[in-house]
């Protein structure tokens, strides 16, 4: 029978050596982040509440942006409750309610993955017909006795 060892690890909010689970956070630092998502769910539920941004949210609340958008992200605050709760796209900052990029960042990424692998295939296409087209030369040493 093995021994299972924990694995510690540091915590990325505070840096306290922690025993790892499933989370990346210490158990303090895990108790403040329900503490203010729980502030920011009281906020919400109350129907004069439930259209506001997510500045408004942060200045009601004093909730970081950081921490409000983690709880989108993890789908604990639901767009579709919550109509005006946006976060900004990481690429050009435009609002968006789910993922990390817009609509206009994902397709301006998926043609520029295109167009890099068009060249890609073009190169190698280039590179196959290069190396096809060497001739192999040998010689012969006419005067070895």
């Amino acid at each position: 029978m093995g021994i299972n060892m924990a694995e510690l690890a540091n915590c990325v909010r505070c840096n306290t050596v922690f025993v790892k689970g499933l989370r990346d956070i210490c158990q303090n630092c895990y108790r403040k982040e329900e503490e203010a998502f729980q502030t920011v769910y009281r906020f919400l539920r109350e129907r004069k509440n439930r259209e506001a941004t997510l500045i408004e949210i942060i200045e009601a609340t004093g909730v970081e942006e950081s921490l409000i958008i983690k709880f989108i992200k993890e789908k604990r605050l639901l767009p579709s409750d919550f109509p005006k709760l946006a976060y900004p796209c990481e690429k050009c900052g435009n609002e968006i309610t789910s993922g990390k990029l817009c609509i206009s960042c994902t397709e301006e990424l998926k043609n520029d993955l295109t167009a890099y692998e068009k060249t890609e295939k073009v190169m190698e296409e280039a590179r196959k017909k290069s190396s096809s087209n060497i001739d192999t030369y040998y010689a012969i040493d006419k005067h070895k006795k």
